[in-house]
């Protein structure tokens, strides 16, 4: 009989569980290490408590990586399609909202309770409150020698690192799963937040904290535009937040780790088209300029916003709009549209949802083996791979730990990876 393949997972979270059932599935003999007291903790905390799992409205655009193609191949052999019907099969009911996959119930904890009863209906060996600080290859052996926090040693055939990244962790936590990967000769990107909030050193960023707007924001870096979104902005006391600032936050981060010039364009009326938004302008100052500009501004944006926007323009909330002038309303109305925010910072990684850098694809090939060090593979976001906000970074997760997973107990998925056709369209999908 084939002996089974003696397999270390580090690092339990989301791509870790799902590396060591899927391993144990096609044969292998099992271990997870995990520092925590429980496994799968930061899924709590994903969707909001709901727990984002994937989306339908698959696209590659919603992914940063440096080779798209090596990580569409990924996609091909556990797409979207394939995270539903795993879940389903280990008894989750799945709910689809408008493409946002949730499980039914709408409790993060149900995909977490499902995927622990699978490790153990897998027989997976689970060892928490257990840190793995030293690992090594013996090339003479083909063996893995792995080392914990309290000095004890591990021997396996396959290593498996899914040791994620510092994103929502204190301070200097994290960060195991790189060191690891250095040590066996990998290159790290430099890590920095992914989905975070911006912090600004404009002091009228304060006077808008608690406000919530639709609006549409363009990040420049050095004067040239780097990225576009719309949706809802929330400002805070120390600078922007909001899906939208989050889906372009990592492009800010490294632009800053390069000492570059970051700033955000908030545009408060995203729906107005130009021409017929000067026309209205102009027919409102014609009707209402014996309004104080305070009075004036009522009924269009938030209070707070207003009056921060008359203050930037130089004038003040008694005065009448007819004593400013049309022009000088003009500009007031116009300034609305394109509000500079320098930005100092980001907001941490301990802040973060994800975190972007890490090894780079280029070491790994598309079944998620080192290039330096046979029978070491990587899962999840140890791996310079991150995604936008609605789900895609969960499936980062199910895809690369499915992945590492099934080639690390010696099941190849390479043909897979070259004739699986791509996801069917949405409408032939019921959910």
């Amino acid at each position: 009989m084939k002996s089974k393949m003696k397999t270390a997972v580090i690092g339990a979270g989301a791509s870790g569980i799902m590396a060591a059932v899927t391993a144990a599935k096609y044969g292998a003999e099992v271990t997870l290490f995990e520092r925590d007291q429980r496994v799968g903790k930061k899924i709590l905390s994903t969707g909001n408590g709901k727990c984002n799992l994937g989306n339908l409205n698959f696209s590659m655009e919603q992914y940063y990586c440096g080779d798209q193609e090596k990580l569409h191949k990924m996609f091909r052999v556990f797409s979207v399609w394939d995270t539903m019907s795993f879940f389903e099969s280990i008894g989750l009911m799945i709910k689809n909202k408008n493409g946002y996959l949730y499980p039914y119930s709408e409790q993060a904890s149900a995909v977490l309770d499902v995927l622990r009863m699978e490790l153990e209906r897998m027989k997976v060996e689970v060892i928490t409150q257990t840190g793995i600080t030293g690992a090594a290859y013996h090339p003479e052996r083909e063996e893995f020698e792995l080392q914990d926090d309290c000095g004890r040693n591990y021997t396996f055939s396959r290593v498996i690192i899914a040791c994620g990244s510092p994103a929502s962790l204190k301070k200097g936590e994290g960060m195991t799963g790189y060191e690891l990967a250095a040590g066996f000769g990998h290159e790290i990107r430099p890590v920095v937040p992914g989905l975070v909030q911006l912090e600004s050193d404009e002091s009228f960023v304060k006077a808008l904290a608690g406000v919530r707007c639709q609006a549409a924001v363009r990040l420049l870096v050095d004067r040239k535009e780097a990225a576009f979104e719309k949706g809802e902005v929330q400002f805070t006391a120390y600078g922007i937040s909001g899906i939208p600032v989050f889906q372009f936050s990592r492009i800010a981060a490294y632009a800053l780790k390069e000492g570059k010039d970051v700033r955000v364009l908030v545009d408060f009326f995203p729906d107005q088209e130009d021409k017929a938004f000067r026309y209205m302008n102009r027919l409102r100052y014609e009707s209402q300029m014996d309004k104080t500009l305070e009075a004036y501004l009522t009924g269009t944006l938030h209070k707070k916003i207003n009056m921060m926007m008359i203050k930037q323009a130089g004038l003040k909330p008694g005065m009448k709009a007819k004593d400013a002038g049309w022009h000088k309303i003009a500009e007031l109305m116009q300034g609305c549209r394109n509000l500079s925010i320098h930005i100092s910072g980001d907001h941490a990684a301990q802040n973060a949802q994800v975190c972007a850098g890490g090894v780079d694809l280029e070491q790994v090939d598309t079944e998620l083996e080192s290039a330096l060090v046979k029978g070491l593979y990587f899962a999840g976001e140890v791996l310079d791979v991150d995604g936008k906000c609605g789900g895609y970074n969960l499936q980062w997760a199910w895809t690369s730990g499915y992945i590492a997973g099934r080639n690390a107990a010696g099941s190849s998925t390479r043909e897979i990876a070259e004739t699986k056709e791509d996801m069917p369209p949405k409408d032939q999908v019921e959910c």
